[in-house]
């Protein structure tokens, strides 16, 4: 499925949640429908501090496929790292990092291989 938005509430939902981990990152996994992400799942076992956020792999359902992730950067570098490059192509198409101070434009949405990818908010 094409992923061409990102559902208002679910943007504000995951920049509350960078919020509230911060200074450590927070890491979730996202749902779409019709080609519009709109669903946050967390995993249990899943470990923040400062530096990364990491999901135990084997606490996805069986069967159970994802859009995307959505992960923050409290340093603020809206880029992604080599360790996010190499996660992003296990878990869907459209990935998103938002970076301190998490106000409504310090997000970003890239592509499986790290590209910047644009996401209208509908």
């Amino acid at each position: 499925m094409m992923i061409h938005a990102i559902s208002s509430d679910t943007l504000s939902t995951l920049i509350e949640m960078a919020k509230s981990q911060h200074p450590h990152e927070f890491v979730a996994l996202l749902d779409a429908e019709n080609g519009v992400l709109s669903g946050i799942n967390l995993l249990p076992g899943t470990r923040l501090d400062e530096r990364s956020a990491s999901i135990l792999t084997d606490m996805v359902p069986l069967g159970m496929s994802f859009s995307g992730s959505a992960h923050s950067h409290p340093n603020g570098v809206i880029v992604p790292s080599d360790a996010d490059i190499g996660f992003f192509p296990r878990f869907g198409s459209c990935h998103l990092i938002f970076g301190y101070p998490y106000g409504p434009d310090d997000w970003q949405a890239f592509s499986r291989d790290g590209l910047r990818r644009s996401l209208e908010v509908i």
